[in-house]
C-alpha cells in the first residue's frame, strides 16, 4: 500500500499509526533517505492493501475508521486528495487493509503459474523481501529465488527438485507467507519471535526447482514437447507418478558428489521419469542453477524439502560439520522426525553441499505415503515441516 508523505510526517510516525515494525518500513523503502524525505513523496507501507470502499448515507471519517478499527488520520494519509469533511453518498475512498491470510491456497495443487501469482503478491504486499531470478528450465520457465531477512546467518530452503513432489512447493511458501504475516503483524512464530529472526537471519528460498516437471504432472505436457515426453513414459499420458525434468533427468542426481557410481547402478540408461542421472554432471539449467547460487552464497545451512517418509538425513561421507549433528537433533526433537545421517546414496543436491563446501545440509522426506501425497494430510505434513523451518533458522 502507497501513502504521500507529508511535510509533518516521519517513518517512525507511519510504524506507530500502522502498527508495522520501523525496520521494515525501512526495508521496504530502501530508495528513501529516512531523515530527508520530499513532500508527497510515495512510501509503500507493508503488510497493506488499499481496498475500495463506497461512501453511504451518513458516513463520516472518524465512523468509517472506528468500525474498521484504525486511526482517523490513516484514512486522512491514504486520500489525500479527498476532502474528509465533504463525504458524498457513493464516492469511493480508500482504506487500509492489514494482510493476516496467505496468499497462495493450499486446497489444491500448485503449478509454476500459480505459484508465480503467488510471489507477485508477495513482492507487492512484502516488498521488503528480494526476489530474483537465478535461472531458467528448460523449456524457458523461471526459477526464483526470494530472499527475506538481514542477518549475517544464512540459509536456503528449496523445493520441487521432483515433479511429483510438487507439496513441497505448497508447503514451503505456506512457511514463507505465515513467517511473513507474523513479522509485519508482530506475531511470534511458534513461540519465537519473528523479528528478531528477520534481524538475525537471512532466509532465502527457492520454491520450485523443476517448474516444467511440476506443470508436467498437474498439467499434463505441452504441445511442443508432447512427442518426446510421451516415448520417455513409455507412450502413457499418465504423468503422475514422474519425478524428472522435463528432459527425462534426475535433477536431484545431478551431482559431482561420486555422481559415476549412479550413473553405473541407476537402472535407467536413458532419459526416464525418474533416477536417470543424465550423461554427466550438472549437464540440466534447473541443476546448473541451484549449483551457482550455492556457490555464489555463502550459506550456513541449506535444507532440500522432498516427500515421502518422515524422515531426514544429514551427512555425507564423513564430511559434514560437528554443529551438523545438533541441528539434527533439534530437528528431530521438534518435528518427530527420524534423523538418519547416513543412507548409500550419491549425487544429491545435499550430497554436493556437504562435500564441496562443508556446512551442515539437510534432505527431508515429509510425510509418508505414496507420490504424490494427497492434500488430505496437509495439515500435519505443514505442522511438521514448520518445526523444521524453525529449528533451522535457529540452531544453524
Amino acid at each position: 500500500m502507497e501513502v504521500l508523505f507529508r511535510s509533518e510526517d516521519s517513518l517512525w510516525y507511519y510504524s506507530r499509526l500502522f502498527m508495522v515494525p520501523l525496520n521494515l518500513i525501512e526495508d521496504s523503502n530502501r530508495d528513501i533517505n529516512p531523515k530527508n524525505i520530499e513532500t508527497s513523496k510515495k512510501i509503500i507501507i507493508p503488510g497493506y492493501e488499499a481496498v475500495p470502499y463506497r461512501i453511504k448515507n451518513g458516513d463520516t471519517l472518524a465512523g468509517i475508521a472506528a468500525s474498521n478499527n484504525f486511526p482517523p488520520d490513516a484514512l486522512l494519509l491514504l486520500n489525500q486528495t479527498q476532502k474528509p469533511d465533504q463525504l458524498l453518498p457513493n464516492e469511493t475512498i480508500l482504506l487500509p487493509e492489514r494482510v493476516t491470510m496467505p496468499f497462495l491456497t493450499t486446497t489444491k495443487p500448485c503449478c509454476s503459474a500459480i505459484l508465480y501469482d503467488a510471489i507477485s503478491s508477495l513482492e507487492r504486499v512484502y516488498p521488503f523481501i528480494n526476489v530474483s531470478i537465478i535461472g531458467k528450465s528448460v523449456l524457458g520457465n523461471p526459477i526464483h529465488e526470494i530472499r527475506i531477512g538481514k542477518g549475517t546467518k544464512k540459509v536456503h530452503m528449496n523445493a520441487s527438485f521432483h515433479a511429483n513432489e510438487w507439496i513441497t512447493t505448497l508447503i514451503l511458501m505456506d512457511l514463507l507467507n505465515h513467517y511473513l504475516l507474523s513479522v509485519t503483524n508482530g506475531m511470534a512464530f511458534r513461540g519465537v519471535s519473528s523479528l528478531q529472526l528477520y534481524q538475525s537471519v537471512e532466509l532465502s528460498i527457492v520454491p520450485m526447482v523443476n517448474p516444467d516437471g511440476v506443470d508436467l504432472v498437474i498439467n499434463g505436457p505441452p504441445e511442443s514437447v508432447r512427442k518426446k515426453v510421451m516415448k520417455i513414459n513409455n507412450d502413457s499420458d499418465d504423468f503422475v507418478h514422474w519425478k524428472a525434468n522435463i528432459r527425462g533427468v534426475d535433477l536431484n542426481n545431478q551431482y559431482p558428489a561420486k555422481w559415476e557410481i549412479e550413473k553405473e547402478r541407476k537402472l535407467p540408461k536413458l532419459p526416464a521419469s525418474r533416477d536417470f542421472p543424465g550423461n554427466a554432471p550438472l549437464t540440466e539449467p534447473e541443476a546448473i542453477a541451484m549449483a551457482k547460487l550455492a556457490k555464489s552464497t555463502p550459506f550456513d545451512c541449506v535444507v532440500a524439502f522432498h516427500t515421502q517418509g518422515e524422515e531426514f538425513y544429514w551427512g555425507y561421507e564423513g564430511l559434514e560439520p560437528p554443529e551438523a549433528e545438533k541441528i539434527a537433533k533439534e530437528m528431530e526433537r521438534l518435528s518427530g522426525y527420524k534423523a538418519i545421517q547416513y543412507v548409500d546414496s550419491h549425487a544429491g543436491y545435499k550430497d554436493w553441499y556437504i562435500q564441496e563446501f562443508k556446512r551442515p545440509g539437510f534432505t527431508i522426506e515429509l510425510g509418508r505415503g505414496i507420490n504424490p501425497l494427497p492434500l488430505s494430510k496437509y495439515e500435519e505434513i505443514y505442522l511438521r515441516a514448520e518445526a523444521i523451518f524453525l529449528a533451522a533458522l535457529l540452531h544453524s
